[in-house]
């Protein structure tokens, strides 16, 4: 059983940054690729970003967030972030942390949310205009 606790959202006005943070429980956090994917209200949970296992050399991002968001993964204290730069008030909404346990290939990113086998409470993240 792994547990993700996120944090780091809040309100912030439109072309502000957050950082939002998971982290992990477990022993092998290292083995788990990472995902991190958002609901904004009435709407379905979407893929935002994904980081491969090991080192996390491999990332990919929703268009929507291409070159603003970042993730990235300290294994050292089993966390992974979202660095979230000129955020826009479509930005708004529930981000969650996922965590892939189950075997998967180096370089390896995953964007499905039935490929992840946990997740986070989730942490509010809204950006005013």
């Amino acid at each position: 059983q792994v547990q993700l606790v996120e944090s780091g959202g809040g309100l912030v006005q439109a072309g502000g940054s957050l950082r939002l943070s998971c982290v992990a429980s477990g022993r092998t956090f290292s083995t788990y690729a990472m995902g991190w994917f958002r609901q904004a209200p009435g709407k379905e949970r979407d893929f935002v970003s994904a980081v491969s296992r090991g080192g996390g050399g491999s990332t990919y991002y929703a268009d929507s967030v291409k070159g603003r968001f970042t993730i990235s993964r300290d294994n050292a204290k089993n966390t992974v972030y979202l660095q979230m730069n000129s955020l826009k008030p479509e930005d708004t909404g529930v981000y969650y942390c996922a965590a892939r346990t189950r075997p998967s290939s180096f370089g390896m990113w995953y964007s499905g949310q039935s490929q992840y086998d946990y997740w986070g409470q989730g942490t509010q993240v809204t950006v005013s205009s």
